[in-house]
């Protein structure tokens, strides 16, 4: 199964893509989306859409996966998560993927075993879990193939359940 994970920011959106097969999980493509700050609200909103629509184009995840913020201490901060999120669900769903929204307590749960680890520990994780030799996973990154990983471990969990007659 081919999973996208998002981590929706307005200054740099974190993508992962993972493929689930029989050898196990490969991380297909990593990285962010970066709006110019030079360009007007909507027109970075929109860059951020058009890129994960050309995501799902290159890759055709089966599913998204995606960090569903619990709440914000600033309220700008929060309107403008807000924006963003929504184009990125209205590039999913005009792509005809299935969205998976979780907590961030959740995805870290998933990933590190601890709901309030922080952002160093996940990304460790991440990269051990997924086996990435290489030191230089951006932050943004890691979260998104954590959003996967956590997506891809309650797909396992449900398919175990289903199975067992529970």
């Amino acid at each position: 199964m081919r999973i996208l994970g998002l981590d929706p920011s307005l200054r740099s959106t974190g993508f992962g893509i993972l493929d689930e097969g029989e050898g196990g999980i490969t991380v297909l493509a990593r990285g962010t989306i970066r709006p110019g700050r030079e360009l007007a609200m909507e027109k970075r909103v929109n860059a951020v859409r058009e890129g994960v629509e050309s995501l799902i184009r290159e890759h055709a995840p089966r599913e998204a996966a995606v960090e569903n913020p619990f709440y914000s201490r600033n309220v700008r901060t929060a309107l403008t998560l807000g924006q963003v999120r929504g184009a990125v669900m209205a590039a999913v769903a005009s792509r005809g993927v299935p969205l998976f929204e979780y907590s961030a307590l959740e995805i870290k749960k998933a990933v590190t075993g601890y709901g309030h680890a922080d952002k160093l520990q996940v990304a460790s994780m991440v990269r051990t879990l997924l086996r990435m030799e290489e030191d230089a996973l951006e932050e943004d990154a890691a979260d998104a193939l954590a959003a996967a990983l956590c997506h891809l471990n309650i797909r396992a969990f449900q398919k175990t359940v289903e199975e067992s007659g529970g």
